[in-house]
């Protein structure tokens, strides 16, 4: 049985010093839940670029990953203001995102900047956290074949592709009340991982954000991953209870 994944990304909601505070509190939580110390739920956070280097120090002795929320394509050049994937692995991260409907939308990266950057992870031996979905609502036959289009561009000059986390985020439900329902949910991802099967990606996780947040894990088939939060989990102990759920589900 594969390992429940729960990610958190707090993109540029909270500054600096309470991202610390937060992420020192969710390592409290994490060196004592017995799922996590046993691997049944594996955590990764995602903090703002500025705070990776003191969250990294914050949960050093703590079984949570830390990521970045994006990259450059290039390590190294004359690029002003960009992120080399180099460094972040220098830090410490193991994982970056990309493709996130955020960085597509507001910052107008379209399908090769996201193929690029993608490559980049790879290269730096970054796990990819790649965000596919929908922009409006439509079946889940529908939604999976944009997604699976979607996969299939952002990994196309990957290379050797051993670690990758697709994280299903539908845009219409993207900062919304509640989330895509179970069943849309838990059919899209089922297609998805029929065809990352197909590809040979069998073992890459796939996972559902997109206004997740406390009880809706338990209501996902068990071909669902695991769950990519935002604002919910910055709580700390809505993010323990999220923990709590994952487990009893293991």
């Amino acid at each position: 049985m594969r390992p429940i994944l729960l990610g958190a990304s707090l993109k540029l909601y909270l500054d600096i010093d309470t991202s610390v505070a937060w992420a020192r509190s969710l390592s409290e939580i994490a060196r004592t839940h017995a799922a996590v110390l046993s691997g049944d739920v594996r955590l990764f956070i995602l903090p703002s670029l500025p705070a990776l280097d003191r969250v990294i120090a914050a949960v050093a002795d703590a079984p949570i990953a830390v990521g970045a929320q994006d990259l450059f394509w290039e390590d190294r050049g004359a690029y002003t203001g960009a992120v080399s994937g180099a460094d972040l692995a220098r830090l410490g991260c193991r994982y970056v995102e990309v493709g996130h409907a955020e960085r597509r939308h507001v910052f107008g990266e379209g399908d090769t900047v996201i193929r690029r950057k993608l490559a980049a992870a790879v290269r730096n031996s970054l796990t990819p956290v790649l965000c596919v979905g929908e922009e409006e609502r439509v079946d889940a036959a529908l939604a999976a074949s944009i997604c699976i289009a979607q996969i299939e561009s952002a990994i196309a000059d990957a290379g050797d592709l051993n670690d990758l986390v697709v994280a299903y985020e539908p845009e219409w439900a993207i900062g919304q009340a509640e989330p895509a329902s179970p069943d849309h949910v838990s059919e899209v991802v089922a297609l998805l991982r029929s065809h990352l099967t197909q590809q040979g990606l069998q073992d890459a996780a796939v996972i559902y954000g997109g206004s997740a947040k406390p009880g809706l894990l338990s209501t996902l088939s068990s071909g669902v991953d695991g769950l990519f939060l935002g604002r919910f989990a910055h709580d700390p102990q809505a993010f323990a209870s999220i923990i709590d759920e994952a487990a009893r589900l293991r």
